[in-house]
């Protein structure tokens, strides 16, 4: 995921806009129970959170490709990681993350009682052939080249064929909201139906036009109930409606992103590593940085999309960004397909994040104790700093 484009990133897959807090829990799992908290992070003794991650594995993993993908970012973090790891192999017991060297920042939240907003993203998979044939009739382009005064044409001028016959087309899909989905995550796997292997198609630019968001367009035309909004909700208004009302709402959305294909490519986010579902995150750099990890306590949600009442701690890592994950939000990433793309649209929920730290990476590391002319020894909230 390129961190050009993620001012598409998701939204929660166009949703996260329009997430807000109200006074009291609610079905998106706000839990209000830690007090108030006035800093952005808290140091505390031990998190109050109830089990064990349940991916220690995939976060094992998500080290070593980080290690491999992108030395500097882990040897600036090779203290967390190495203190968290030898925590989880001996139990990860939340009660003993001292005894490790590991201190924990608890995270304010969006509402400064420690509710974290969680939305979700993924990489999906498209049908399409090389030329135009039979159901197969929405381009995908490759970035066009652009002089130094020209400026690309928006959606609808897209749509109306303003880039046919430049030799900008890379494949064509049988579905134009498939398309912009795809945009929607910044980018995804290509299947030809040629027996080839899956092409990924990586964010290739974009046409520097505003982004607007379907989803809200929706809400605000009262089509769907802002409770209701999901990538799912869009699907089931867009199979409600024909294919020229469905283009006419696309439309109202003049940025339009374009793709360069990669063969045999990896998924991976703006920090260059490969990504494991439900093991990396995507952040708001100025707030917690590249290559930081965070213990989450994650809403569990029903096939509906519903929360359970219930959560599951996982350990994950900041890797990827987005224009829309500002401040008290993460974006988790799902993973490959259509599974991982009805757990990403379902995603706009709220838990607690805990940032974690190896006490040997805290003078000169990314995280550090303490606010302007507050001494170390008296501090009880993390300023982070960001360097890369």
């Amino acid at each position: 995921m390129n961190k050009h484009w993620l001012s598409y990133l998701s939204i929660g897959l166009v949703i996260a806009i329009l997430a807000g807090c109200s006074s009291r829990p609610t079905e998106r799992g706000q839990q209000y129970k830690d007090g108030r908290l006035t800093e952005p992070f808290g140091l505390v003794n031990e998190p109050n959170a109830k089990g064990r991650p349940v991916n220690a594995k995939d976060f094992a993993d998500q080290v070593t490709q980080t290690q491999y993908a992108a030395a500097g970012l882990y040897n600036r973090n090779y203290a967390d990681y190495d203190a968290i790891k030898r925590w989880a192999m001996a139990g990860a017991d939340t009660r003993q993350l001292s005894q490790f060297g590991i201190k924990a920042f608890q995270m304010e939240g969006v509402d400064n009682y420690g509710n974290v907003q969680f939305t979700g993203y993924y990489t999906p998979v498209i049908h399409a052939r090389y030329t135009a044939q039979g159901e197969f009739q929405y381009p995908l382009y490759r970035m066009p080249p652009r002089g130094a005064k020209r400026r690309l044409p928006d959606r609808a001028a897209i749509y109306a064929g303003a880039l046919e016959g430049r030799g900008q087309a890379i494949a064509y899909s049988n579905s134009m909201l498939d398309n912009f989905l795809m945009e929607v995550q910044g980018s995804g796997y290509v299947d030809y139906d040629d027996g080839r292997p899956m092409m990924f198609f990586g964010y290739g630019g974009n046409n520097g036009r505003p982004y607007r968001s379907i989803g809200k367009i929706l809400i605000d035309r009262g089509e769907v109930a802002r409770e209701n909004m999901s990538m799912q909700a869009i699907r089931q208004w867009a199979a409600r409606h024909s294919p020229s009302e469905v283009q006419e709402l696309l439309e109202q959305n003049p940025s339009y992103v374009f793709f360069k294909p990669i063969p045999f490519a990896p998924v991976k986010g703006a920090s260059a590593v490969p990504l494991i579902a439900k093991a990396s995150v995507a952040s708001d750099r100025s707030l917690v940085p590249s290559g930081t990890t965070l213990l989450a306590e994650v809403p569990l949600l029903d096939d509906n999309g519903k929360f359970t009442g219930k959560y599951e701690m996982r350990l994950m890592i900041a890797l990827d960004v987005g224009g829309a994950i500002k401040g008290q939000h993460f974006d988790i990433y799902q993973g490959i397909g259509p599974q991982a793309g009805q757990a990403a649209g379902y995603y706009n929920h709220y838990g607690r994040v805990w940032v974690l730290k190896g006490t040997g990476s805290l003078n000169g590391g990314p995280l550090m104790i303490g606010n302007s002319g507050t001494p170390a020894a008296q501090a009880n909230t993390v300023q982070v700093s960001y360097d890369n």
